[in-house]
């Protein structure tokens, strides 16, 4: 087969294909759009009938050739047209019904085609409520999940605003606090600047003070020297007492470590001085309290065996009279001078030579600092002061402090110490007024710093 017939072929399929979709259009099935439409063979083929029939009216059968049958088809003839105006209406009344049904056919028709064409709608219009459906829902889930997101951003950013303002409020506290503390800190500062400067002032109207009182003593002094001298009474010298001094400061004033101990408060008051002089050293207590604390210190001691312990123990010591070794140091040459436990040893008119002494080999703003027995603690005279043989006469404490003030010193300070009632616990049974102001404090040091 060629192209060209093939061609033609291609041209009557497609011209067959129309005409089934012209007759399925004018002839509308129960298959059009999945509706249910009336059959209409039957009446096709019934009208097909009827016509036949009354296009049948007035004919005569045919029947074989012949002369018999040429006669019989004229009778026949002339019957029916004799009958014509008997069975004209019937005629007419047939056709009509036939007429009738022909259009009630194409009525019927177009009602189907009609139904197709709706159902053909109505299966665009069923597949636009499925996919509505679908899409209600689908767009329902959509809505919920968006909802229920929301919902959980809405949360977290109201938490988020939560711990935000948490924050806020716990940074805006942190920093009130921080305020206050530093407004405390800048008050307290300032308060103890003014304090201080207060103090400073006081101190320095209370050292101009001291120095004034000083100068007037000083010209009372002079005016004194300006007098005729008067004769010096000779004092007779005691021999030494013969005993074993080491043995008896071991019994009665107690062990080395107990008496540095004791001599703890010192170290404050020497701190920062470089070169320390202890009279009458003794053991040395004192002067390995300054060597514990970096102080450096000598001492001076009458006694040979004394100072030979001393030494054992690696400390710088001689043996001198204190007088004579201060008489022989140059003037303001030593800014700290330590004498524990000697001045009642000594005549009472030698005292304030001692301390005015002290007070020449002292550089300006130099410390001392005597230990001694108080007499204003009666048990002493009972117990402490008499055991030693060597000792001349308490000083009270007024009166050593005012021997400091007649000497030029400033800053003058009393301090009392070793409580009576913790080497005699019978003390407790007198009334406290009473144990206070007769049995307190069985030492005393008188402190003080050269004004200039």
């Amino acid at each position: 087969m060629d192209s060209a017939q093939q061609q033609k072929m291609s041209e009557l399929a497609a011209l067959l294909g129309e005409i089934r979709q012209q007759v399925a259009d004018r002839h509308a099935s129960s298959a059009a759009g999945g509706i249910p439409l009336p059959d209409l063979l039957p009446i096709l083929q019934a009208r097909d009938v009827a016509q036949g029939k009354v296009a049948a009216i007035g004919t005569v059968n045919p029947r074989p050739g012949g002369l018999l049958n040429s006669a019989v088809q004229f009778c026949k003839r002339m019957v029916s047209r004799s009958l014509d105006w008997h069975v004209r209406e019937q005629v007419e009344f047939n056709r009509a019904v036939v007429t009738s049904l022909e259009a009630i056919l194409s009525a019927l028709e177009e009602n189907n085609r009609l139904l197709a064409h709706f159902s053909s709608d109505a299966q665009h219009m069923q597949d636009a409520t499925s996919h509505w459906k679908q899409w209600r829902a689908d767009w329902e889930d959509k809505l919920a999940k968006n909802e229920t997101h929301y919902l959980r951003g809405l949360l977290e950013l109201q938490s988020s605003a939560q711990h935000r303002a948490l924050l806020a409020e716990s940074s805006f506290r942190d920093l009130m606090r921080a305020q206050h503390a530093d407004f405390t800190a800048a008050l307290e500062r300032a308060a103890a600047d003014v304090q201080e400067r207060l103090w400073a002032d006081l101190e320095r109207i209370r050292l101009e003070y001291e120095s004034i009182i000083h100068n007037e003593l000083r010209l009372v002094r002079q005016r004194a020297a300006l007098a005729p001298p008067q004769p010096a009474l000779a004092v007779p010298q005691d021999p030494p007492f013969a005993f074993d001094y080491l043995k008896f400061s071991e019994k009665f004033r107690g062990p080395e470590e107990y008496v540095r101990t004791g001599q703890l408060r010192y170290a404050a008051f020497f701190q920062g001085c470089r070169s320390v002089l202890d009279l009458g050293c003794g053991r040395g207590e004192f002067l390995q309290l300054m060597r514990e604390h970096n102080i450096p210190a000598r001492g001076i001691e009458q006694s040979g065996e004394l100072v030979a312990l001393c030494r054992q123990k690696d400390l710088q010591a001689e043996e001198a009279d204190m007088f004579a070794y201060l008489d022989s140091l140059g003037p303001q040459s030593v800014d700290g001078i330590f004498c524990s436990q000697v001045i009642e040893h000594l005549p009472p008119h030698r005292l304030p030579g001692l301390i005015q002494l002290a007070f020449a080999k002292l550089k300006p703003g130099g410390r001392l600092a005597m230990e001694t027995p108080n007499p204003e603690c009666l048990a002493i005279f009972s117990t402490h002061f008499f055991l030693d043989p060597t000792h001349t006469r308490p000083i009270p404490p007024a009166l050593l402090a005012f021997y400091f003030e007649e000497s030029g010193f400033g800053q003058i300070e009393i301090q009392r110490f070793a409580p009576a009632i913790e080497s005699m616990p019978s003390l407790a049974l007198l009334p406290e007024d009473f144990r206070n102001a007769f049995f307190a404090n069985l030492d005393y040091a008188v402190l003080a710093r050269r004004l200039s």
